[in-house]
């Protein structure tokens, strides 16, 4: 069995580092080890990875291959990498560069996928904070943890940060994912959402565990409601697109204004208790707003200069 894990990489050498290291110690003690190979795309015209990968690959425990994308955008990337997958792949995992994987990541999602027979398998990327005197208003917020399920739960969509996913269905659904997102985000959960409508099935795997690196640069109020902003644009454009029709409009609209009507009634109560409780109130009105900006057919601009930031 062949798994290639695909990288999106961009300036981030630490992070990359880090990802490969852990990659490295991926361990398979309830299955038989599979054939790896980890497949690198540099967004970087410069390629600034490509030394690196060329250093570690040696002594890697799997196959390393590099590539570079000077296109910038995660979507060529990603798709530069599917690109690259060999043909006699059986599964193609996603990790991004800013995440680290339990030793035991890509086994539990395999031990998942033949356990539920799933096309897609998705785990959790949970918060790593590497710096200390962590905000509290952050940590009892919990706005960096992800929505989690049991085990074999069904989904809708999913993530590319932590995913795995039958090889033969990158062959048939023609476009991966859609360059209309290269600069938003949002891609993967487009191409995901239309995997599901095309009839396949999506699981969650609760213990196939990432953790995503969080900078200091992110621990702030305007980058958390724009993350909530973006979010919420590009799910409201893509389930529009894709379910066109009067329901999922009129659906939309009242999600929204639930959103926004709950963060308005909350928003001044929360000025006295405490910060993390101002900055939910004011993430449901962005949640709100992203949502009608999706209807409009737009979605914020978030990867402006770097890949995450």
């Amino acid at each position: 069995m062949l798994i290639s894990i695909c990288v999106a990489t961009y300036q981030r050498p630490e992070g990359l580092k880090r990802l490969i290291d852990g990659l490295d110690l991926l361990i398979f003690e309830r299955i038989e080890v599979p054939t790896i190979e980890v497949i690198v795309v540099d967004n970087d015209p410069n390629r600034s990875a490509q030394e690196f990968c060329t250093q570690i690959k040696p002594n890697f425990n799997w196959n390393l291959k590099y590539f570079n994308e000077p296109q910038r955008g995660i979507s060529y990337v990603r798709n530069k990498a599917i690109i690259e997958v060999s043909l006699t792949a059986n599964f193609v995992a996603f990790i991004d560069d800013d995440e680290v994987p339990e030793p035991n990541w890509l086994e539990q999602l395999l031990i998942v996928q033949q356990a539920t027979q799933a096309d897609v398998v998705a785990g959790p990327a949970l918060p790593f904070f590497p710096m200390e005197n962590i905000p509290q208003w952050i940590v009892k917020g919990r706005f960096f943890e992800p929505e989690r399920y049991p085990t074999g739960h069904t989904i809708k969509f999913a993530g590319a940060g932590n995913v795995l996913i039958q090889a033969r269905i990158l062959n048939v659904m023609g476009k991966i994912f859609d360059e209309r997102f290269a600069l938003t985000g949002g891609e993967d959960a487009h191409f995901f959402m239309r995997v599901d409508r095309a009839g396949y099935k999506l699981v969650w795997a609760d213990s196939a565990i990432v953790y995503e690196w969080i900078p200091k640069s992110r621990m702030n109020i305007k980058w958390i409601l724009q993350r909530g902003y973006r979010c919420y644009s590009s799910y409201s454009l893509s389930e529009k697109e894709l379910d066109p029709g009067l329901k999922v409009v009129l659906k939309r609209m009242a999600a929204g204004s639930g959103r926004i009507a709950i963060g308005l009634v909350t928003l001044f109560p929360s000025i006295l208790l405490s910060r993390q409780s101002l900055v939910t109130a004011l993430l449901q009105i962005f949640r709100g707003a992203g949502t009608f900006l999706g209807l409009m057919g737009k979605s914020y601009t978030e990867y402006k200069t770097i890949h995450g930031e």
